[in-house]
């Protein structure tokens, strides 16, 4: 065994005589049949997230095996560990919740079980962030394999996938254009394969992120789930885990570091990705001790372009994304806005990566170049004023153009329930310009920052053809929805926010230009509305949840717990 490496000597349990603990701890592992060879060697852990609850994993099991392929051919012992994986639509009240449940899990377990280094095995939408921050506390050397995308389905000679798609069709079941037995043959062909959303939704964005960040094997991100090169790539990792093992680090807080959350921002904001990265990035460098700034965010937004044309706000799938370069040719377009320097687990620096031969691509749509982008700004912005004093986020790439600049008014909703009493009613007081608001969605509230901040259009809007509207809330989005939607307005509704104050009939204006976003209420009549305010409800009293109530920060902090970001 290597100087570095401990072994099964890592943490050994303390029973005040370490040679025993060295004794016991051998003897049990002998017990499920380990040689005293294997015993000796270095220890890859692999952070295990398959569960039949979890539809994006369910090729895990051959992944893991081609990791642990990987490890054993390279010196190292493979140890597999379960963890809590985050199925995105099999949780109540939602995934979001327990994304630093998870996060706690994967530290503690990386931390006290004996391993030299640790592959992370994740890909659903919040178990790549969860993944990520657990390992930046922990302070082992670990490696990130995801999931990789789902291959795309087929209805009536169009291609489908999830789940822009299943939000397209939906409107358009509601809206009386498509019958019930339609949606239920639909419903049957939107995820047709293992692996994640195949669009540029949450899951592919914090994958491309996560590599850019320097935490995964290069050119891996977006390699498709049923894919062959996806088991090469476990197989890499395990190979790339063993070495770390046996060599020593990086630890991912090596690798994240200012410059890198730059760039991964830069990255999120070419490709137009999801909303929701924003909040998971935030939450991995403030484990990491970096903060992401929403005015150099704005400033970053408006000096990059998009550059991948993928649903929900272009025509393409993450299949085409990568069969026209992936995240490499991204890099590369955007070298020129990069910085260079920063370091990935190979121990190879961006420059270096970029230095190497680029193999000639023939689509040009999918991925465009800087002289040649599909918009010459960013797909994100943050936005502050009188409404969202301590900022929110607007996805203006897949915002109809002409509501970007915008006054309406209030139509507001006090709660998840309310919304869906009197949404599809026909007394419902609604015009297309309105601004429909959402309250007390936010972290705290009891559906737990949902994604319903993609409010449905009012029934009778549309019937009458209405596609989009403003839609203001404290809530979140799906990375694969689109809309004209205002989310993670803070202070949240139940922290006492603006939000919390609007009224129907209040008038609001929006400015993407001006990056605003202001409620026309005089400050005198807000603090007379301020004193009428309901008290929250009573907060959870017991377990998780109690300790996620008392604990929660705000969007702009990650949603991180304030007892587990660094100082």
């Amino acid at each position: 065994m290597s100087e570095i490496a401990k072994g099964l000597d890592n943490d050994l349990t303390n029973y005040g005589d370490q040679d025993f603990a060295r004794y016991l701890r051998r003897s049990f592992a002998k017990s499920m049949g380990y040689t005293s060879e294997s015993l000796d060697k270095p220890i890859v852990g692999i952070c295990y997230t398959d569960s039949g609850f979890n539809n994006c994993h369910r090729h895990f099991p051959e992944m893991l095996e081609a990791v642990k392929r990987g490890v054993l051919a390279s010196g190292a012992l493979p140890i597999p560990f379960p963890m809590i994986s985050l199925g995105e639509v099999f949780l109540s009240p939602t995934s979001m919740v327990y994304r630093n449940l998870m996060a706690m899990a994967v530290e503690e377990m990386i931390r006290a079980q004996p391993m030299d280094t640790v592959v992370l095995m994740g890909g659903c939408d919040k178990t790549v962030p969860a993944l990520v921050m657990g390992a930046v506390s922990a302070g082992k050397p670990g490696v990130l394999l995801v999931a990789g995308p789902m291959m795309t389905g087929r209805y009536k000679g169009e291609r489908l996938g999830a789940c822009t798609d299943c939000r397209r069709f939906w409107a358009q079941y509601r809206a009386g254009n498509i019958s019930q037995q339609e949606i239920y043959q639909i419903e049957g062909n939107l995820a047709v394969t293992s692996g994640t959303c195949a669009v540029m939704g949450t899951a592919s964005s914090m994958a491309l992120i996560a590599e850019t960040l320097g935490v995964m094997l290069p050119n891996t991100a977006s390699i498709p789930a049923v894919h062959a090169d996806r088991l090469r790539a476990s197989e890499q990792t395990g190979v790339l885990a063993a070495k770390m093992a046996i060599q020593g680090g990086p630890r991912l807080d090596q690798l994240i570091s200012k410059d890198s959350v730059e760039n991964a921002l830069r990255v999120l904001l070419s490709v137009s990705g999801s909303t929701n990265a924003i909040i998971h990035l935030s939450a991995i460098a403030g484990r990491a001790g970096i903060e992401v700034d929403l005015e150099r965010f704005n400033e970053l937004s408006d000096e990059t372009p998009v550059l991948v044309d993928l649903k929900p706000v272009g025509s393409g799938y993450m299949e085409d994304f990568h069969t026209a370069g992936g995240l490499d040719k991204v890099l590369r377009a955007l070298a020129p806005q990069l910085t260079l320097k920063t370091l990935d687990v190979t121990g190879r620096s961006l420059e270096q990566r970029l230095q190497e031969e680029s193999s000639e691509q023939i689509d040009q749509n999918v991925i465009r170049t800087l002289q040649n982008p599909v918009e010459s700004k960013g797909g994100l912005i943050a936005l502050h004023g009188t409404l969202a004093p301590e900022g929110a986020i607007l996805k203006r790439a897949a915002a109809t153009p002409t509501l970007l600049e915008h006054e309406g008014r209030a139509v507001v909703f006090s709660s998840l329930e309310d919304l869906a009493a009197r949404i599809d009613s026909p007394e419902l007081d609604v015009e297309a310009e309105d601004v429909l608001v959402l309250q007390n969605a936010g972290p705290r509230s009891p559906s737990g920052m949902p994604e319903a901040g993609y409010l449905p259009i009012p029934k009778k809007l549309a019937k009458a053809g209405v596609k989009d509207m403003v839609r203001i809330s404290d809530a979140r989005m799906s990375g694969t929805a689109f809309g004209t939607i205002v989310l993670h307005v803070t202070p949240e509704a139940d922290l006492g926010g603006p939000l919390a104050l609007v009224q129907n009939g209040d008038l609001i204006r929006l400015s993407a230009s001006a990056k605003t976003i202001d409620l026309l209420v005089s400050p005198a009549e807000l603090e007379i509305r301020k004193s009428t305010l309901l008290p929250a409800p009573t907060p959870p009293s017991r377990g998780y949840r109690k300790l996620y109530n008392d604990s929660i920060l705000s969007a702009p902090q990650g949603c991180d717990f304030n007892f587990l970001v660094p100082g």
